[in-house]
């Protein structure tokens, strides 16, 4: 008797991972976007590991602003949506209203965050943070847009 073998074949596809680059035209289009509207910001690039590829902070920035743009970019990056998106999810009737004390992760659920794709897969985050949470997201979005445009 002789068995038959099946073969499996699965497609792979090389996705180009966020670049040094890619991450100068986020920030510089963020800073753009904030400046236009004349707020000071920093903004932080993580790639898809979580690992930092760009940051900077305007000297007008407030101080913590460094941190919320990390921590928003990790939450975008982590959950792979924008973090604008998961703002009513931590809330106390939320199904996510325990995530964050859950968690030892530095996670912050403020609008500001969002993921960035490639190809339909998740290649890093960019985070903002120093304005008005809307005002952040906008830069984050007009940033993206940049980007991929």
């Amino acid at each position: 008797m002789r068995r038959s073998a099946t073969v499996s074949t699965t497609s792979t596809t090389t996705v180009t991972p966020l670049t040094t680059a890619d991450a100068e035209t986020l920030v510089a289009a963020a800073r753009t976007a904030a400046e236009a509207a004349g707020v000071a910001v920093s903004i932080t690039v993580l790639d898809a590991g979580g690992h930092l590829l760009a940051f900077r902070r305007d000297d007008r920035a407030v101080l913590i602003s460094g941190e919320t743009s990390t921590r928003k970019a990790y939450t975008a990056l982590q959950l792979d949506a924008p973090t604008a998106d998961l703002v009513d999810l931590v809330k106390p009737d939320g199904p996510f209203h325990s995530l964050p004390t859950a968690l030892d992760r530095p996670l912050l659920f403020i609008a500001g965050g969002i993921p960035v794709h490639r190809d339909g897969r998740l290649v890093g985050a960019l985070g903002i943070g120093g304005g008005a949470p809307e005002q952040d997201h906008s830069f984050a979005t007009a940033a993206l847009a940049e980007l991929v445009g």
